[in-house]
Order: structure tokens, then sequence, then C-alpha cells
């Protein structure tokens, strides 16, 4: 009960009271800088405000927790229920409810480096939209005629880059687009070189990267934007970021990855050299196999020619005229044979016919008897004053019969 000798205490509403409390646990030095370790639970992200509600929890006790937007927003990785971290904080109480909380200012994961988590947890995210997809990798061309270089312009990897360009295909054209390539500004810069090479068409292939470093000054390189602005280049892009060991998530979703700068542009160029010693063994070979080709061909067409002239119609025509200037040949043998013959029948036929013939025998002295041109064969055929003919070897005289 309340003594009424007493002097009237203080009335505090709730408000006030909270208040004085939360002035109190701001204004306490120990309280305002603490570090906490826990794990994270009831995770709630206002995306609309920026603002993380979350609760801190370990095997005996769970405290309340908010990171404002402003400190949000310099996070290198998503919180997520059940990552233990540790938490750069202020204590402090929220007046409306009276809840005792911390303030977080800034977070690390416990364990593993803030960088490393942020890195997976973004590679997962863009892995899952398909950005990082073989089908979506675009060639790089064979024999470009213009090189892009996104890159510092005062680091080694520029030189070498350049270096090895121009030994290995000297006409090549490069490009420079010098940016930052760590830092805060260096992501929009990377981004914004990306984005004028191909709104000016001006490289028929790109390198961007930088020489080594730790995973914060490679850290530009996985920027999310950036991933983006690559998957969406219409021009090839080869990454080179850091070394052989090094990976970031522009290596991921370019178009190839090079170790390191001085592979890219081995990568990006062909070797002349090589080009030529490629260019001469080939054409040796294919000399070596015109020539056979040839040889073989004229080997066909000598085959060829042979069985064409066996079988053409001037051969037959030529073995038709041996044959009928053979024919003639004994058909006229033939003939003057059977000329000689016919001729010697005919000597002797006439001889035998000069013998037989009346003027001849009329030569002889003989004489032709003819009644009214009729041969008188016997003396029976005429009677007397009959008129005859009488041939004789000199001429013809008429003859008249006095006796018979």
């Amino acid at each position: 009960m309340i003594n009424p000798q007493i002097s009237k205490p203080k009335v505090y509403t709730v408000s006030q009271l909270n208040y004085s409390v939360k002035t109190l646990l701001d204004n306490t030095p120990y309280l305002s800088g603490v570090f906490v370790t826990g794990e994270i639970s009831n995770l709630k992200d206002h995306y609309s405000s920026g603002h993380i509600y979350f609760s801190l929890k370990d095997n005996n006790a769970v405290l309340s927790a908010v990171m404002f937007a402003g400190s949000a927003r310099n996070l290198k990785f998503v919180p997520q229920n059940g990552m233990k971290v540790i938490a750069f904080c202020r204590v402090s109480l929220y007046v409306q409810s009276g809840t005792y909380q911390i303030i977080v200012e800034d977070m690390q994961p416990d364990g593993i480096g803030a960088l490393t988590i942020a890195f997976e947890q973004l590679k997962k995210k863009l892995e899952q939209k398909g950005i990082f997809a073989q089908e979506h990798k675009k060639p790089i061309p064979k024999f470009p005629k213009t090189v892009g270089v996104i890159t510092s312009p005062t680091g080694a990897a520029v030189q070498d880059i350049r270096n090895i360009l121009t030994r290995r295909f000297p006409n090549i054209d490069i490009v420079l687009c010098p940016v930052l390539v760590q830092g805060t500004g260096a992501a929009p810069q990377l981004i914004q070189a990306v984005n004028m090479f191909n709104d000016y068409d001006c490289a028929d292939v790109i390198i961007i990267g930088r020489g080594g470093g730790s995973i914060e000054d490679l850290w530009a390189f996985n920027d999310e934007n950036l991933a983006y602005a690559i998957y969406a280049s219409n021009i090839p892009v080869i990454s080179a970021v850091g070394h052989e060991t090094d990976f970031t998530i522009c290596d991921f979703v370019a178009d190839l990855r090079a170790p390191t700068p001085s592979a890219a542009a081995e990568l990006a160029v062909p070797d002349r050299e090589e080009m030529l010693a490629f260019y001469n063994s080939q054409r040796q070979y294919l000399t070596s196999m015109l020539d056979k080709q040839i040889s073989d061909y004229k080997k066909t067409l000598a085959n060829q020619k042979a069985v064409i002239l066996k079988n053409s119609p001037e051969r037959a025509v030529a073995l038709i005229d041996t044959k009928l200037d053979s024919l003639s040949k004994r058909l006229i043998n033939s003939s003057e044979r059977m000329i000689t013959i016919k001729s010697e029948s005919v000597k002797k036929l006439g001889a035998k016919l000069e013998s037989l013939n009346p003027v001849s025998v009329l030569q002889r002295g003989y004489s032709l008897a003819e009644k009214n041109g009729i041969v008188i064969n016997s003396v029976k055929e005429i009677k007397t004053d009959d008129i005859i003919d009488l041939t004789l070897k000199d001429g013809t005289v008429k003859t008249k019969v006095v006796e018979n």
C-alpha cells in the first residue's frame, strides 16, 4: 500500500518508462557497439522499405533484431534463416511495444566470409535463371577484325593482351574501353562499357577482365547487373578475371572463360604462324593429292580412250574398208583370171568359128548358092531356068540354070 505520509512518488506513463529505458540503453557506451553471435531465425525482409527484421538465437535465448535499410544495402550477402552470423549492433528498446532489441549496423557470416556467401548465393540465383546455360553461349569468331578490351588502362593485363594480340594476329584492330576494375565505381563502368560496345557495334569479340587479386579486388566482376549485361550482349564475351584459380560471376555468364588475360588474347585470335604452317601443310597435302588424282585420271582416260578406239565407228569403218579392199583385190584378181580364162576360151571359139566361117570357105575357092535368099543344099532344090544367086569370095552373081 502507498503510505500517504511519504512524499508522493513520481508516476510514469508506459511510454515515458519505455522511452527512459531506451534512452538509458542508447546512452550506455559499452552497449552502443557490441558484437553478438547467433543463428538467424524468423527472418522478415521488407523489400518495400529495405529494413530487415529477424531474431538471433543460441541454445538458451532469443534476441529481437532489426537492420535498417541504410545498413542493409551494404551487406555483401543475403541473410537467411539458419545462418550463423556475427552482428555489430547497439542495444535499444522499441518504445511502442517495450521490446528489448538490437539494432544491427553490420553483419558478417560466422566462419565463412560474407563475400564468399554472397558469391555462392548470386551464382545459385543466376544459375536457376538459366543465364549460365551452355545453349546461350555464343561462338567466338575464328577470324575477328576488331577485338574490344574492357580493363584498366594502367594495369599489366592490358599490356599483356595488346602484346599477344598483335603478335599472334598483327592486322587485328584493338578498341580499348578504359574502366575501373575494383572499388565502388568499377561495376557501373564495366556495365557501361559492355553496353557501349553493343550500342556502337564496334567489335567482333570482347575481352573483359583484369589481373589477379583478392576476392575484394575482384568483386566488381561479381555484380549481378554486369552478369545481365554480358548475358544480353550480342557480341561474344571472353571473361579473363584474375588467375586460373579465380572464379567470378563474369566467368560463368561469359561465352568463354579464360584463366588469365593473356590466355584470353590467345583465345580471341588465331596464331598467324600456326595458320601459315597449317596452310603450307594443307597445300602440300592437296598438291600431292591432286597430282595423284591427275595421274589416276590420266590412266583412266588412257584406258577409256583405248576402249573407245577399240569400239569406235571409225575403227569399225577402217576395218570394213580394209576388208573391202581385200575383197576388192580378190574380186579383181578373180575377175582378171576369169577374163583371161574366158578370153582364151573366146579365142579358141573364135578360131573354131573362123574355121567354120563361110567367108573363109569362100576364100578357099568355094561358093554359096541361094535361091530366093535360101541356101541351096541339094540339086534337087533347083530346076532348069531357075535363077540363083552365087556368092563368091569377092562378090555375088546371078546365074541361070541351063540344065538340071
